[in-house]
């Protein structure tokens, strides 16, 4: 072989004549394009094929992205813009990069990254969701996937506080008259916003810059989210409320909630029943937060004076979509994030994330689990379910208005210190308190980041235990300080919201609650009641789930003393309606319930 300062020569023999590509030699990860082998008869002269000798990585670009970002990504590798691809064209070039960069529209699935053979390293979305990339197959692969979840911030607070004005003032519907050579000055007269309540629901990154907008306008802002701080809401003006607060008390309403199992459809025939007549809703959010076919009734029913909609649960929804059509609905096709400034703000984003990744750098913005060792990963595995259920569980016991601050996280083991690396357990229950509430994707990669940038401090703390260190750990207990509880029960007598776990038998399993003992496996939900102590009641709770076919899968009972105060716990399989928690609630020996998702 010899090699000059441009370019190097690869001597190749082999028995075939065939021609191939050998995308898993080692030179193509180092050298900008695929070796190829170039097989000969016996007879025929050995031959050579010149690589070029360019340590820059292949960065395909699939959808348009903003020149700046561009700009960026041509500084540190090779840039292959080439947009409308179709699945095949798609796979057929990704075998020759390293990146991949796309927007909402591209299908990044299996099959690229079984045709990649494990050169892409990185896959960034310009943008938030990551709907269309497979993830589990990205990690499969040792792929990294990035997102840009900041720079669409104030483009989309802007276009919340556009629909809100458009749709006061009949902006949309008065245009269309307007132009249909009609002149219908009395038809169109609108509402004012100084002085009257909206409600922020959702109160992030987007809601507070919304809030901040509003109050700019002389509206009273609420704004209801069970897991922001109430001081941080007071610094802009505004009351943190609860949920049925909201609907009952707002003029108008703005939805800035991520898309999760707890939101999804939150504005159902239920809410809006609560609802002011003629209250007004803006959504720039996700579509799936409402439930379209309960808002066109309250429409029709005069409940829902208006609606104006960037987002959908389809998109795009249906050419004959009764609320498309509605002539009290101003919609736009998810433009939240379309504005020149965001664009470029989002180029650069991504470009940054990506450019960093493929430097080996770690991604804040990371929203797939990095490969672990294969030992290591199963030796902690069920730990690793008990530490995220645990941070699941905590979260949820929280009372809305006060925030998450400070997570105190309790490792028992009898392995030493250097023998117990508990960061990936730290990411897991990170991943616990933070995902039920957020659209955000927490790892290894970004735990730490992700929150700190939530104001949440996560102190360890160790407890070692004599015995053998077969096992990695004997339990692990989070505690969450300074919040008050939606179940009061949860609360220890040091007065924090304490939940704790072991594993056994390899399954994880959760062992207290505040100061009660319990156990029971973590699997499917879990309800808590707190009873006064006496016969008949896990019958009576029994009864009720049996008759709507809701299959207790564990039941577990933990009292102080007998015939004193006891906290039953029961596992379910499926989610027990309303109605049936009602019920039980209503039991007269049952003090308070609640309701978790595991």
């Amino acid at each position: 072989m010899a090699a000059s300062a441009s370019s190097i020569a690869l001597k190749v023999s082999t028995p075939s004549t065939t021609v191939s590509w050998l995308r898993d030699h080692p030179l193509s990860s180092i050298f900008g394009v695929t070796s190829l082998s170039l097989n000969r008869h016996r007879d025929q002269p050995r031959r050579f094929v010149v690589l070029s000798m360019d340590a820059k990585p292949t960065i395909l670009v699939a959808e348009k992205l903003g020149e700046a970002g561009l700009k960026l990504l041509k500084e540190h590798a090779n840039v292959d813009c080439s947009y409308n691809l179709s699945p095949e064209e798609l796979c057929t070039k990704i075998s020759l990069c390293d990146a991949l960069i796309v927007r909402s529209g591209t299908k990044v699935n299996r099959d690229v990254f079984e045709s990649s053979a494990g050169r892409l390293k990185v896959v960034g979305r310009a943008g938030v969701g990551i709907d269309n990339v497979d993830l589990a197959a990205a990690t499969e692969h040792g792929c990294l996937v990035v997102n840009a979840p900041t720079a669409n911030t104030v483009a989309a607070a802007e276009h919340g506080i556009a629909l809100l004005t458009a749709m006061a003032r009949n902006i949309a519907q008065a245009d269309a008259s307007v132009k249909a050579g009609r002149w219908e000055r009395s038809k169109y007269v609108g509402v004012s916003l100084v002085g009257k309540t909206l409600a922020v629901m959702g109160f992030g990154k987007v809601g507070s810059e919304v809030a901040r907008r509003a109050k700019g306008l002389g509206m009273h802002v609420i704004a209801h989210d069970p897991y922001a701080a109430a001081d941080r809401a007071r610094a802009i003006g505004v009351e943190l409320v609860s949920f049925d607060e909201a609907m009952t008390s707002a003029d108008f309403i703005s939805l800035h909630m991520p898309l999760t199992a707890a939101t999804n459809k939150i504005l159902n025939d239920e809410t809006f029943a609560k609802m002011k007549k003629g209250v007004r809703i803006v959504n720039v959010a996700r579509g799936g937060v409402i439930d379209e076919d309960a808002l066109v009734k309250a429409i029709d029913a005069g409940i829902v004076a208006q609606a104006a909609l960037d987002v959908f649960t389809v998109e795009p929804p249906a050419k004959d979509s009764k609320l498309i059509q509605n002539e009290n609905v101003v919609a736009t096709p998810h433009l939240g994030a379309s504005t020149m400034e965001a664009q470029e703000g989002v180029a650069i984003e991504i470009a940054e994330a990506v450019v960093g990744a493929l430097k080996g750098e770690l991604a804040s913005t990371a929203v797939n689990a990095p490969m672990v060792p294969a030992e290591v990963l199963s030796e902690l595995k069920p730990y690793v379910t008990l530490a995220e259920k645990l941070g699941r569980l905590a979260v949820q016991l929280v009372a809305g208005g006060s925030g998450v601050k400070t997570v105190k996280v309790t490792y028992a083991s009898a392995r030493a210190p250097d023998d117990l690396d508990t960061r990936l357990l730290r990411a897991m229950i990170t991943k616990g308190l933070i995902e039920p509430i957020s659209s955000v994707f927490v790892n290894l990669v970004n735990a730490d980041f992700t929150a700190k940038q939530r104001g949440i401090r996560i102190n360890e703390e160790r407890v070692i235990l004599d015995g053998s260190p077969e096992s990695p750990l004997e339990l692990i207990k989070v505690q969450i300080a300074n919040v008050e509880s939606k179940f009061a029960s949860a609360i220890s007598d040091s007065g924090e919201i304490t939940v704790e776990g072991r594993v056994k038998d390899g399954i994880p399993h959760l062992t207290k609650v505040g100061s009660f003992e319990v156990d029971l496996s973590l699997e499917g939900s879990l309800i808590l009641c707190r009873q006064v102590d006496q016969p008949g009641m896990i019958g009576k709770v029994g009864s009720i789930l049996g008759e709507e076919n809701v299959n207790v899968s564990f039941m577990s009972v933990g009292r102080t003393a007998p015939r004193k105060h006891a906290v039953m716990a029961i596992g379910v399989d499926e989610e027990p309606s309303k109605q049936s928690l009602k019920r039980i609630g209503e039991i007269p020996a049952i003090e308070e319930f609640v309701y978790l998702k595991l």
